[in-house]
């Protein structure tokens, strides 16, 4: 993805992306439910490749199924690309685990950006210690095959009610994550850039005790000669 946009995105919310895809008609972008085991870390950002569960199969799902190097699972996590998103449809289902902290571990020191799933991840409060943002609805100590068939790589899936398809921006905060059509990435991230130099703006005058009126959206003449006054003083 264009380094520009990826530093940019690396210094927005999730809220304010909501509010840019919302101005294109995009409403349903903020994957549901998943919430992030490190809220510390900076923020996640990169290309979406996917990995996509189905139902458990009792005979085609056994525990020896992870015997063979060609199993989905295990083959995504080896081919995930640095700087991408490792995004995993587990049909909101976290009653079993959609990886664990050695798959975690892995796809970090392969330097992917970040991991998200709309079920769970046994082995949570190791990977919560992990220099990767994962994200996920609940822990869920039981091995995925009890519930899940890895099926398809790269591949469309929806995860938390969101369509996601490879190559789509993937962000995440310590508020949870937005999905941004690949072809709106640019220009997401520069107006995100934009709404955020404005609303630390606006911050700063709420705090010294302004009213919203005429400032937040700034209706009023006053509010852009101060907003283009302080973007002056602070080099924004």
């Amino acid at each position: 993805m264009n380094p520009k946009t990826r530093e940019q995105l690396q210094s927005v919310s999730t809220a304010t992306l909501c509010t840019a895809l919302f101005k294109r008609g995009l409403r349903n972008q903020f994957i549901q439910d998943v919430r992030p085991l490190n809220p510390g870390l900076p923020n996640m950002v990169g290309p979406a490749y996917t990995l996509r569960y189905i139902p458990a199969r009792e005979d085609l799902n056994p525990i020896t199924v992870f015997q063979d190097h060609g199993h989905p699972q295990r083959k995504a996590v080896e081919q995930c690309p640095p700087g991408a998103v490792f995004v995993i449809d587990s049909r909101k289902d976290a009653r079993a685990a959609s990886a664990g902290s050695i798959l975690v571990s892995r796809l970090m020191k392969r330097g992917v950006a970040g991991v998200v799933t709309d079920g769970g991840f046994r082995d949570s409060p190791e990977i919560a210690r992990l220099a990767i943002p994962a994200y996920h609805h609940r822990p869920s100590a039981p091995t995925n095959l009890t519930l899940h068939q890895a099926l398809d790589i790269d591949v469309p899936i929806g995860c938390g009610d969101v369509a996601v398809f490879p190559g789509d921006i993937v962000v995440g905060d310590a508020e949870g994550v937005v999905v941004v059509p690949a072809h709106l990435a640019d220009e997401i991230a520069a107006e995100a850039t934009e709404m955020t130099a404005f609303e630390d703006f606006v911050t700063e005058e709420v705090m010294k005790g302004r009213s919203i009126l005429g400032l937040y959206p700034p209706t009023e003449e006053q509010a852009r000669n101060d907003f283009a006054a302080w973007r002056q003083a602070n080099g924004r």
